[in-house]
C-alpha cells in the first residue's frame, strides 16, 4: 500500500512505497542473459544518440537565437510538438523530421562509423 502525505514544500512517502531495490535486483538477474544484455545496451545505445541529436539540435537552435515556435513554423509542426520534443525527457523522433530541424537550422545529419 503507497502512503503519500503532500505538505507544502514536497510530496513525503513512508517506507511502504515500492522497494526500487527490487527493480534493481530483477534487473540484475536479467542481465545475466546474454540476449536481454545485448537488446538492453543497444536500446540504451539508442536512447543516448537521440537524446545527443535532439540536445545538439536544441543548442543550435539557442545559438541562432531562433525560438521553438520559429523553429516550429520552418519545419511546417506545431509548435506544442517541437516544445515537447525539445523538453520531454524521452524523445522518439522520426528521421525526417530530425533532417527537417536540422535543415532549418542550417545544418545536416550525418552518420559515422563508431570507432572499432
Amino acid at each position: 500500500m503507497w502512503h503519500l502525505c503532500n505538505t507544502s514544500e514536497e510530496v513525503v512517502a513512508d517506507e511502504a512505497m515500492l522497494d526500487v531495490g527490487l527493480h534493481e535486483r530483477r534487473r540484475a538477474r536479467r542481465m545475466r542473459d546474454p540476449q536481454y544484455r545485448a537488446a538492453y545496451e543497444r536500446a540504451a545505445r539508442e536512447v543516448a544518440q537521440t537524446d545527443a541529436v535532439i540536445r545538439e539540435l536544441d543548442a543550435l537552435r539557442v545559438d541562432l537565437g531562433m525560438s521553438k515556435a520559429e523553429l516550429a513554423r520552418r519545419v511546417n509542426r506545431n509548435a506544442s510538438s517541437v516544445r515537447r520534443l525539445f523538453t520531454a525527457s524521452q524523445v522518439r523522433p522520426e528521421l525526417p523530421l530530425v533532417v527537417a530541424l536540422a535543415d532549418a537550422l542550417g545544418a545536416e545529419v550525418r552518420v559515422v562509423r563508431r570507432p572499432a
